[in-house]
């Protein structure tokens, strides 16, 4: 039985203007979007997917995902393999990259199908290249379509819990997720208890958030203060009332604001305690964060001795203070901080003590990375005019491929020997930039430690632990790489 042949899925999310292809056909617009026509294509037509690459808004106009495209073709050669994209225009966040893009794949032999059923690509990317179609003022037009889909009450993002997207994009209820919405609020409501217990209450009876995890204090806050469960849609600063069914009352709504703002204000002064591992250190049982608490004690003294008083520090872990989840896995906060400032201290000295590497470089390296530059700019500019001049039918079709593609062997070539040069620089810049940071670091933690006000010790601890795992009989500590 012959193999099918084989498909590879190119998808980009475009944040640089309006989500629109070129030809103005309705296609698949979000990178899921775009993931699920690219399969239905495959089992229409009977392709195999080889492989899929993506390239995200923040990738701020770089294309990783293309360059990864790029490797693979280098590396595997199957003529009967077919490169397929929503449109011509997703190779490229402009003209001209999606020039560059359509001619590179044209270079490697592979062919391009478009999900819109563009016959020539190069003709279709030639037509809006006389146009001169340019992106401007795009965030802001986006900003205005998703306005517009707001105002109609069409959920934009992940709907709250409780909740799914219907089949006109409104809120419709799940009934499961709603009566635990409708259980939180009789909770706080009619039975007063307060966020950690109705945590620890929903953790104990054994429900699940949507993402099969604990309950925890952040969630529960955040379900009480959500005006979706009244009805009401809010998105983009547009309010818009009786979209979608309510599943608490305006009275019962109320009456959480009203109990949670008298909580809010009744309490007396909070001295806020900074702790040095906050957001570093996790529990070695649960995996859960483990948070600074502060406790103060007064008790009465003997005699005219007056009362005594005296604040302990600790940390404790997350998942037994926000949901009465774990244990307390409890540690003095000066005992743990100074147990890792000692571990890393002595990491650093080992890694000081590798003996040092010597490698080529230098500025010889750099002025031959910038005369390939140079000659990528030109090459551009070749392109441009070529472009231009197939514009002005100056150029046919098939002379514009064939210029084109030489001119993308080039500068795939060049590419190629300003990465190998740049490897080679970057190289000898980090080992000797690592040696000399983390001796800078090491004399922080040790000669220097005791001059550093609380801020500087924070951040000379995480500029060298990136996680710290916390056992009731000692812990561990990763080094950030």
């Amino acid at each position: 039985m012959a193999q099918a042949p084989k498909a590879l899925g190119y998808f980009r999310e475009d944040s640089g203007r309006p989500r629109k292809p070129l030809d103005e056909a309705d296609l698949p617009d979000s990178l899921a979007d775009q993931s699920r026509a690219f399969l239905e294509f495959c089992r229409r037509e009977g392709f195999q997917v080889a492989a899929t690459f993506l390239d995200t808004a923040s990738d701020k106009g770089e294309r990783p995902g293309f360059s990864q495209l790029v490797d693979y073709l280098k590396r595997n050669h199957d003529p009967s393999c077919v490169v397929v994209v929503a449109s011509v225009d997703r190779l490229g966040r402009n003209a001209m990259q999606a020039a560059r893009g359509l001619f590179q794949l044209d270079s490697l032999g592979a062919k391009l199908v478009t999900l819109d059923g563009t016959v020539d690509p190069a003709s279709t990317l030639l037509k809006h290249w006389v146009k001169g179609e340019k992106p401007s003022n795009v965030g802001e037009r986006v900003r205005e379509a998703m306005r517009k889909k707001a105002i109609r009450g069409e959920v934009l993002g992940r709907p709250p819990y409780g909740y799914r997207v219907g089949p006109k994009h409104r809120l419709e209820p799940i009934p499961e997720e709603a009566a635990v919405v409708r259980y939180i609020f009789r909770l706080y409501t009619r039975e007063a208890l307060g966020i950690r217990l109705i945590a620890r209450r929903l953790n104990e009876e054994n429900y699940r958030t949507r993402r099969d995890g604990n309950w925890s204090m952040i969630t529960i806050r955040d379900i009480l203060l959500n005006r979706a469960y009244l009805g009401t849609y809010t998105r983009f600063g547009v309010r818009v009332p009786g979209s979608h069914p309510a599943l608490i009352s305006p009275d019962d709504f109320r009456r959480v604001q009203d109990r949670m703002a008298s909580r809010r204000t009744g309490g007396g002064e909070r001295h806020v305690r900074q702790f040095l591992l906050s957001g570093l250190a996790h529990c070695g049982y649960c995996g859960n964060r483990m948070i600074g608490v502060s406790r103060r004690q007064t008790w009465a003294r003997r005699g005219d001795a007056g009362p005594g008083e005296a604040e302990y520090r600790y940390y404790q872990c997350l998942s037994r203070t926000n949901q009465s989840m774990c244990d307390y896995h409890t540690w003095r906060a000066a005992v743990l901080e100074e147990e890792i400032r000692q571990q890393a201290a002595a990491a650093l000295e080992q890694a000081v003590a590798v003996p040092r590497l010597t490698e080529p470089g230098g500025a010889a390296v750099s002025d031959e990375a910038e005369r390939l530059r140079t000659r990528l700019r030109q090459l551009d500019r070749q392109l441009d005019q070529h472009m231009q001049a197939a514009a002005n039918n100056e150029l046919s079709l098939q002379q514009l491929r064939e210029l084109n593609v030489a001119i993308m062997n080039q500068q795939m070539e060049a590419e190629e020997a300003i990465r190998k040069l740049e490897g080679r620089r970057q190289l000898v810049e980090s080992l000797e930039g690592q040696r000399t940071s983390r001796a800078s670091l090491l004399a922080g933690l040790t000669s220097g430690w005791d001059g550093l006000e609380f801020a500087a010790r924070q951040a000379l601890i995480r500029e060298v632990v990136e996680h710290v795992t916390v056992l009731d009989e000692g812990a561990l500590i990763r080094l950030r790489p």
